[in-house]
């Protein structure tokens, strides 16, 4: 319903007008300055890494995968935070979402960079990458109000059906990792990884990143939204957001190895369409729902 200059806003308008007016400036000058920033040295070290030969020292396999990696952050997540940048700043969202989410798997995939390797050319850049990204995202979170999210989703979304899928997708993590850890207690073998070449260090790196950031994370997720609580919303978006960047990320690795003709590497790992469908749905899901049109001047709200 739309108002005329002279009506009196109801309490639930006035709440949702006064919501929106926090959004179009929650994201906050520090949060952009700081994002900004993230996108700047993002995007040198993808195109350093992309460019400079021999830039990565120790394992070819790992420097594959971060090339792989470098071809998603300058190709993708750069260009993308840029547009969320500014659709955040003129109130949207889902922008202001989406920004967090960037960011998060921004500071997922950099640990790899930075604890995943030995020393290289780009330490320093790779350093700032993730303590700016960490900042950032911090800013962008605290900026977040989580009960005009929940609003936005709660009415259309189906909670119960995206935190089945973010239950399903932690316990997999978890069982999955959790097996290989109890083997290799056992008999003391180190487990494979994924289907992309890694060194034990990347292994146990991913492994650990995994049980202590991801499956906590997802299981949170699902929990709250399965309660349609508040930041059962947030923690969906960010965790399926940043997930489903970690699966283009993975793809895209898999042939970098292939080219370079790292023994072993493969091309295509033959269970990850179903893992990505399970992503795709669930975020599909999740930003349908988020669609609602504003009670505010007829307009449709992000």
């Amino acid at each position: 319903m739309s108002h005329t200059a002279g009506s009196v806003q109801s309490p639930s308008a006035a709440l949702h007008a006064g919501l929106a007016a926090q959004h179009s400036r929650g994201i906050g000058r520090t949060a952009i300055r700081v994002t900004w920033l993230v996108a700047a040295l993002a995007l040198a070290a993808s195109l350093a890494g992309l460019l400079i030969d021999g830039i990565y020292t120790g394992a070819a396999s790992t420097a594959e995968m971060f090339r792989g990696y470098d071809l998603v952050t300058a190709a993708v997540v750069v260009p993308s935070i840029v547009v969320a940048v500014r659709l955040a700043r003129r109130g949207s969202v889902l922008a202001h979402l989406a920004t967090t989410s960037l960011l998060a798997y921004l500071v997922y995939t950099y640990a790899y960079y930075l604890f995943g390797t030995g020393f290289n050319d780009l330490f320093l850049l790779h350093a700032a990458v993730f303590a700016a990204c960490v900042s950032a995202l911090i800013l962008t979170v605290t900026a977040i109000d989580v009960t005009s999210v929940a609003h936005r989703f709660r009415d259309r979304t189906p909670a119960r059906t995206i935190a089945g899928i973010l239950g399903v997708l932690a316990a997999a993590l978890a069982g999955m990792w959790a097996y290989f850890a109890i083997d290799n207690a056992v008999t003391g073998d180190v487990p494979a990884g994924s289907q992309l070449v890694e060194t034990d260090t990347i292994v146990h790196l991913g492994m650990a990143l995994d049980l202590s950031l991801l499956v906590p994370l997802y299981a949170v997720a699902a929990v709250l939204l399965w309660r349609r609580a508040a930041w059962g919303y947030l923690l969906a978006t960010v965790a399926l957001m940043a997930g489903l960047l970690h699966q283009v990320s993975y793809i895209v690795a898999m042939p970098f190895q292939v080219a370079a003709e790292i023994p072993g590497a493969v091309s295509y790992d033959p269970g990850e369409p179903v893992i990505m469908l399970l992503y795709l749905v669930a975020t599909a899901l999740l930003l349908r729902g988020a669609r609602r049109t504003s009670t505010a001047g007829g307009r449709t709200a992000t």
